[in-house]
């Protein structure tokens, strides 16, 4: 087999084997969408058919029972507050561990290591304690607190980025009597824009789709997430699915158009340290 052929069967392999993924991951979404548009006799009758007629009622009996706005609001706040933190604590830990390269920094360095590879299950006993002794339960303030765990994650990511980076710089601006706030400020952030674009949607994503940690730090209603309204939308003894998945549909309407417009930064992101220079 010739190389040309032999490249051509392995774009077509490609192709397939990606058109089966895509297919894979469309029937699940297209399923919830086409279903919010059926009553529960049709979505019984026919899971996977179109609606006779576009039926709105689902999403209009979701948002007269349903505080979405306030539900948008928490979540809106909690996740922008959120990762802004993460990224800026992540960024100016591995900035700080870089720059002071110690026995200190190496512990410190060992610490997040280990907190990053246990689960985050494991600590939902003694956080919930710790929050409860700081009357932070039931908070979105105390959510928020909880989620400054993610600066973790945001840390091992950018200081692989920040270990790239063209350090003759940081030394030019040190000559010139910068300190180390304006070296990162001024310097050091810029240069980094790519991964934090990366850090900042990843973020962004898995705050806004969270379900675990609000369920078990938030109870009152006014201060439910996104995500928790639509698991209270499923019944005890009955659920109306059409009005479920239409919380469903709304709850990701937003975090999908984010993810439509960032999606570019990721990859960029991800590769552009890759390369030095």
């Amino acid at each position: 087999m010739s190389p040309a052929v032999r490249r051509r069967l392995w774009y077509w392999v490609r192709t397939i084997l990606m058109g089966a993924l895509a297919v894979m991951m469309a029937v699940p979404l297209y399923y919830i969408v086409v279903n919010t548009f059926k009553t529960n006799a049709e979505m019984a009758a026919s899971p996977l058919g179109l609606p006779a007629r576009l039926n709105l009622e689902s999403y209009a009996t979701v948002l007269a029972k349903t505080p979405v706005l306030r539900s948008f609001l928490n979540t809106l706040f909690v996740t922008v507050v959120g990762v802004a933190l993460q990224v800026l604590i992540g960024s100016m830990a591995a900035y700080g561990i870089i720059m002071r390269r110690s026995r200190l920094t190496s512990v410190v360095g060992l610490v997040l290591m280990i907190a990053f590879v246990i689960p985050g299950q494991a600590t939902l006993i003694p956080l919930y304690r710790m929050e409860a002794r700081m009357g932070l339960v039931n908070t979105l303030s105390g959510l928020v607190l909880i989620y400054l765990g993610g600066a973790v994650f945001c840390y091992f990511l950018i200081i692989g980025y920040m270990r790239k980076l063209p350090w003759e710089v940081v030394e030019a601006a040190r000559i010139d009597g910068a300190g180390p706030f304006q070296i990162y400020w001024r310097i050091i952030l810029p240069l980094i824009r790519p991964i934090l674009a990366t850090v900042v949607v990843f973020q962004t994503m898995w705050t806004w789709n969270d379900f675990m940690t609000p369920n078990v730090f938030i109870s009152s209603t006014h201060k439910r997430t996104m995500v928790l309204q639509v698991y209270n939308a499923v019944g005890q003894f009955a659920t109306d699915w059409p009005s479920f998945m239409s919380m469903t549909v709304i709850a990701l309407i937003p975090v999908f158009i984010f993810f439509i417009f960032c999606q570019r930064w990721i990859v960029t992101g991800l590769t552009a340290g890759s390369v030095k220079g």
